[in-house]
């Protein structure tokens, strides 16, 4: 019985060696309300990294493909805020740890990087279906407890040094820092038309944006992830944050 207790209480996938996990298939009830779908949304299997790339995984990529260095990589891919937290194209600081996760890295850098590892960034979908999951549950959202947990990081000021990455408990899949840490870039970001006010439902302006998937939010418990979808929302694939990571995801063969 203990045995069987311990199991119970581990994740439901084993790392890989090289810090991705495997991720079953199943269905979500996105926070995002599409016009055109009702109900669950179905994700398939796929791998995710268990944790955000740090600054010395990133800086081994730019020495790699020196056209990302930040003295080198063309304006229309990266605004002037890529990288500025490290004091030279390829130097770090106290302040940029190698064990940190990587910010101020703009979407187009941040597909690269995956790319290049033979990966791509997640879908929102993917990322919110992993995010849902505690230590214990596939979809911890009901849990006010977890969700009042994951607020309290909100409430934390942005200047605060990130803790190293992976140093977050694991949820149920063997994936950390999804909360807590860093917010994530995926890559349909530009698809989210969701405006930062869209906090009501039942807003006028809640269907000012066109198109095959004009999106409002349809649980506005889910503040957290309200947040984070605004913010994804205002940017644009040149931006970058201090306080915006990213991982990476594959495919299942």
């Amino acid at each position: 019985m203990r045995a069987f207790l311990i199991a119970c209480l581990l994740p439901i996938t084993a790392a890989a060696a090289d810090g991705y996990v495997r991720v079953p298939g199943g269905d979500i009830k996105t926070t995002l309300a599409y016009e055109d779908v009702r109900g669950p949304m179905r994700v398939p299997p796929f791998e995710m990294m268990t944790r955000l790339v740090t600054n010395a995984e990133f800086r081994a990529f730019v020495q790699r493909h020196p056209q990302w260095r930040r003295d080198r990589v063309p304006e229309v891919l990266a605004g002037p805020g890529y990288l500025a937290h490290w004091p030279g194209a390829l130097q770090l600081t106290p302040s940029a740890q190698e064990a940190q996760p990587v910010t101020r890295v703009s979407w187009f850098a941040a597909r690269a990087y995956c790319e290049a590892q033979g990966a791509r960034l997640p879908a929102w979908l993917e990322w919110e279906y992993v995010a849902a999951a505690d230590a214990v549950k596939r979809d911890a959202r009901g849990d006010s407890t977890w969700r009042e947990r994951i607020l309290q990081w909100y409430a934390q000021p942005a200047s605060q040094p990130l803790p190293a990455a992976g140093a977050s408990v694991a949820n149920i899949y063997g994936v950390r820092d999804l909360h807590g840490v860093a917010w994530e870039w995926t890559e349909d970001f530009s698809a989210m038309l969701v405006t930062a006010d869209n906090r009501t439902q039942g807003d006028p302006g809640r269907k000012e944006f066109c198109g095959a998937g004009a999106l409002s939010v349809a649980d506005r418990e889910q503040y957290a992830m309200l947040m984070r979808i605004a913010l994804l929302s205002s940017l644009q694939a040149r931006d970058s944050t201090s306080s915006l990571g990213f991982r990476c995801v594959r495919e299942v063969s």
